[in-house]
């Protein structure tokens, strides 16, 4: 059997499959589908200090080949998730990542003490929330911020820490390597990138908000190209996603040099989709006689 375990940011995943912060809950909702345990690892929804209720409706909408959200981080918050949330995941019998999204540095410091302190594995975080001291520009969109950002998360923390880097950016890798040099132990991407719809009939936006985050088949051919780049630029590990369907996009994130690989807008078609990926990803790497999944990750031969 060929061995599907990778080794991210020093956690031992049993196989490379990761279902993304924002499409599994908590995980309740899956678990009458299947056993979660087979699951690589589970991110779980954004995290936030306070609770949150998001953004009004509509707020997802169908595109070509994807979806557009701006659900707004509806969260429970912080306390919630520990106390409530927590004991039940630590029962899934996989490794469980906390995305956490933080307006301040001592937001970001907060949620990374009582996460960790709470017994998750990894902390993701979302540098694609707005700064609240620099007129409100997400915390990924340059590299000073996004390097405070990282610094002040790894302080707190006692896990390795993921930050999950934003794909509306001149240059991805220059926020790479600043959070690279911050302390990341590795970075996700892509997170969504900036879209937007317009009924025609109504003359207006398909979202309240009006724009939102593109995810879904569309955007996978600019995540294989920024973990190219990002691969290239850094040494840590990489947890990719974006357009994440089958073992074949799956074995394409990882030839492009990430570790692991996270499946997220495919589970709102099929909420089998994470189980699919990992068997369809076993059986290519057993046709192309692959030992392991780690074996793949940056094994693109450029021309």
């Amino acid at each position: 059997m060929t061995d599907l375990r990778v080794n991210l940011a020093g956690v031992m995943l049993k196989n490379p499959i990761v279902v993304a912060s924002g499409t599994f809950g908590f995980g309740h909702e899956f678990a009458d589908y299947y056993d979660l345990s087979e699951l690589g690892a589970i991110c779980a929804k954004g995290l936030t200090v306070a609770k949150k209720d998001g953004n009004p409706p509509p707020r997802i909408a169908e595109t070509p080949s994807g979806i557009l959200n701006s659900v707004g981080l509806q969260n429970p918050g912080v306390d919630y998730f520990c106390a409530h949330e927590m004991p039940y995941l630590k029962q899934s019998g996989t490794k469980i990542i906390a995305n956490i999204s933080g307006n301040t540095l001592d937001e970001f410091t907060e949620l990374a003490e009582k996460v960790s302190a709470a017994g998750v594995d990894l902390i993701e975080v979302n540098i694609s929330c707005p700064n609240v001291k620099c007129g409100g520009l997400a915390w990924g969109t340059q590299p000073e911020s996004a390097a405070a950002a990282t610094a002040a998360v790894k302080k707190a923390a006692t896990v390795p820490v993921i930050v999950k880097l934003s794909p509306n950016v001149t240059d991805i890798t220059a926020i790479a390597r600043a959070v690279e040099a911050a302390g990341a132990d590795a970075v996700s991407l892509i997170n969504t990138i900036l879209g937007m719809r317009i009924d025609v009939n109504t003359r207006r936006p398909v979202l309240r908000n009006n724009m939102g985050g593109l995810s879904g088949p569309a955007v996978l051919p600019v995540a294989v190209r920024m973990i190219y780049q990002v691969a290239c630029a850094v040494k840590i590990p990489i947890l990719g996603m974006g357009g994440v369907a089958s073992g074949a996009d799956a074995a394409e994130l990882m030839l492009a040099g990430a570790t692991a690989v996270a499946v997220g807008t495919a589970l709102f078609q099929n909420p089998y989709a994470p189980i699919h990926v990992r068997d369809e990803l076993q059986a290519y790497l057993e046709q192309h006689n692959i030992p392991a999944a780690s074996a793949l990750t940056g094994a693109v031969m450029p021309y």
